[in-house]
């Protein structure tokens, strides 16, 4: 998977994304990143990418052909490459709000493009023209993109098939099936008085997945009380089985307790000498 980001500072993009987990995966080929400077398809003879807002308002805003420009330059090289062009995320928070589903739908994409945007934010004639999805990281306000389309490119990448040692960790974390992730426990077995519960060192496989989803719904429920209601909705409780009800042994008949009493009459009368 290719990311490329527009970006007024590649070096921020690159050097954060160059290390750990996506450092490696990048070496090994699984993703890909390229940050793209828009200054350097600026025509101004200083690279100036933002000007004033027509109307007044407080601060610059960055403008459409630089951006524009730049845009054109990524698909064109994703387009010889024989790819589709690819969507484009511009960064603010005006957008939808980010998650784990989303991140899984983006996953599936062979190049994503993502706009950062500064100052007062871009102008609308060029995100109209070129953006596909409007995507926030929670409703507060940045000095720019940078990081928030790092925190996506982050939770996108984990998605990618052998991004990840282990891909069945991805399949487990928080906000698998709307549920947060179980408690975890490492070595000592005793810590601060505090023990490693029994059933995660019995052995019972079975016993511990059923332990985990329990704790998982538990802890769901108390911290996260909006995403329980939305796992609940998709895996209802299953309605109790009504128990049977024993039946009683038929009781005997009238005539059968008068026969069984002239049987009875009828012994004793045999046995009087």
């Amino acid at each position: 998977m290719n990311f490329h980001i527009m970006t007024l500072f590649p070096e921020m993009i690159m050097g954060s994304l160059s290390s750990s987990i996506t450092g490696r995966a990048s070496d090994k080929g699984y993703i890909s990143f390229n940050a793209i400077n828009i200054r350097d398809f600026s025509k101004d003879k200083h690279h100036k990418v933002d000007d004033y807002t027509y109307g007044g308002g407080a601060g610059m805003l960055m403008q459409a052909q630089p951006i524009y420009d730049c845009y054109k330059s990524i698909e064109q090289d994703i387009l010889d490459k024989g790819c589709k062009s690819p969507r484009v995320i511009y960064v603010t928070p005006q957008g939808s709000v980010f998650n784990q589903k989303m991140a899984q739908e983006l996953a599936s994409e062979e190049n994503l493009v993502f706009l950062c945007g500064h100052y007062e934010g871009v102008d609308e004639r060029v995100l109209e023209e070129i953006v596909t999805d409007y995507v926030s990281i929670g409703d507060y306000v940045l000095t720019g993109g940078e990081l928030p389309a790092m925190v996506m490119i982050d939770a996108i990448s984990r998605l990618v098939p052998g991004v990840l040692n282990n891909d069945e960790s991805a399949m487990t974390e928080s906000f698998n099936n709307y549920l947060l992730e179980y408690p975890q426990y490492s070595r000592p077995e005793e810590w601060m008085g505090k023990k490693v519960p029994p059933i995660l060192l019995s052995g019972d496989h079975k016993k511990v997945d059923e332990w985990r989803l329990e704790q998982s719904v538990i802890r769901t429920k108390e911290r996260r009380p909006d995403l329980y209601e939305k796992w609940l909705a998709e895996n209802p409780p299953k309605p109790e089985k009504k128990k049977r009800r024993k039946k009683k042994a038929a009781e005997p008949l009238a005539s059968e307790e008068m026969a069984n009493d002239n049987t009875t009459e009828d012994n004793n009368i045999g046995t009087i000498s």
